[in-house]
């Protein structure tokens, strides 16, 4: 299928910048929801050509494709966008760590938590029985 340069680069540059894409299997789709330009068709035939190649995993579920970029993916993207090496997938950057939280649930209790918290359905029924088990009105 001939697929113009133009289009061909946009979704290469959001797969690289993402790391992942997520494509529908509907070939008469005019667009493609997160890339502007190539026709859903066109994207999904890409991505078919780029796991032949062994650049991309796609795993199908629910008439879509997810398509995960392979570490020689993002070298051949790379070399095909002409990116230097210190720009990498946003799948691949290290995320920050989260800061330690100052109020933690098990300092809210000294002893250790308690077994039973109350609430629930036990402060409506009492001993007798409930509206349900035999000992109604």
């Amino acid at each position: 299928m001939f697929i113009p340069k133009e289009n061909r680069i946009a979704v290469f540059s959001y797969l690289f910048k993402e790391g992942v894409c997520v494509v529908k299997k509907d070939t008469k789709s005019d667009t493609h929801p997160q890339i502007e330009g190539p026709t859903n068709l066109e994207v999904l035939m890409l991505m078919k050509s780029l796991q032949s190649k062994g650049f991309v995993r796609i795993t199908f579920s629910w008439q879509y494709n997810y398509c995960y970029l392979t570490d020689e993916g993002i070298d051949y993207l790379r070399t095909y966008l002409g990116l230097p090496p210190e720009i990498v997938p946003a799948t691949h950057k290290k995320q920050a760590s989260r800061p330690e939280m100052r109020d933690r649930e098990e300092d809210k209790y000294a002893g250790g938590r308690p077994a039973f918290r109350g609430g629930g359905d036990r402060e409506y029924r009492g001993r007798e029985g409930g509206f349900g088990r035999g000992g109604g009105v």
